[in-house]
């Protein structure tokens, strides 16, 4: 087999593996149940990663609070439920409480384009939401920001 042909052949496979992983995100986004919650930036950017905004995702709790639990989505909104909890996905995230709050314990990664202004900087009085996708399995997914 020529050189021209084996390189032809590796970017077929490594184009059919880019879009694969984007065609599961994208159907992923239209079928997964999605919520509003609360974000909290924690470290705005990590040279080995790129430019991306690291957030802790705020989270409602059940009647009993827990420090481990299942994520579900009621009324628009991240739930924390217990394990038992009908209607919980099968995510298993732990939380932490700071002060009234509840929060996952895990920050997920929002990554930002390279000229976008950083949106952790929130003017005072706002606050910054995340809308994520709950998965059968790991953690919320963000999809988009949002000041409000």
């Amino acid at each position: 087999m020529k050189p021209a042909y084996r390189g032809i052949a590796v970017l077929v496979v490594q184009g059919a593996i880019a879009l694969s992983v984007y065609g599961k995100y994208t159907l992923d986004r239209e079928r997964l149940p999605r919520a509003w919650a609360k974000a909290a930036p924690v470290d705005p950017n990590l040279p080995i990663r790129g430019r991306y905004l690291a957030i802790r995702l705020e989270v409602e709790t059940g009647p009993r609070p827990s420090e481990a639990g299942l994520l579900s989505i009621r009324d628009g909104r991240l739930v924390l439920e217990s394990d038992s909890a009908p209607f919980a996905s099968s995510t298993h995230v732990r939380a932490m409480r700071t002060g009234d709050r509840w929060v996952l314990q895990d920050p997920v990664a929002f990554f930002l384009p390279e000229h976008a202004a950083d949106p952790s900087i929130v003017p005072r009085g706002k606050q910054l939401w995340v809308e994520v996708s709950v998965p059968p399995k790991g953690p919320p997914r963000p999809i988009r920001l949002e000041v409000r």
